[in-house]
């Protein structure tokens, strides 16, 4: 049953979604674990989609007006804010 449920997801449901199948739409007593042992077992394994990250730690967050020169020639002539 797990690999026909595996194989109608077209491999791409992992174990909690194949456990989810028989337990809530079949009606069938099954246990979670007895699940990802089985398809362990099997070799089977959803599909897995991570996002990157990105590196925010530099980034600018509005345009750069003084084109990251904090160096100014006299007061007055450049003003700076945290947010």
């Amino acid at each position: 049953m797990i690999r026909e449920i595996h194989a109608e997801s077209r491999g791409s449901h992992g174990s909690p979604r194949v456990h989810a199948e028989p337990a809530l739409g079949l009606g069938e007593q099954v246990n979670r674990k007895r699940v990802e042992r089985l398809m362990r077992r099997a070799g089977l394994q959803g599909v897995y989609r991570r996002r990157g990250r990105r590196d925010l730690v530099n980034a600018a967050t509005e345009e750069d007006l003084v084109q990251r020169h904090f160096d100014v020639a006299g007061p007055d002539r450049l003003w700076l804010t945290d947010i």
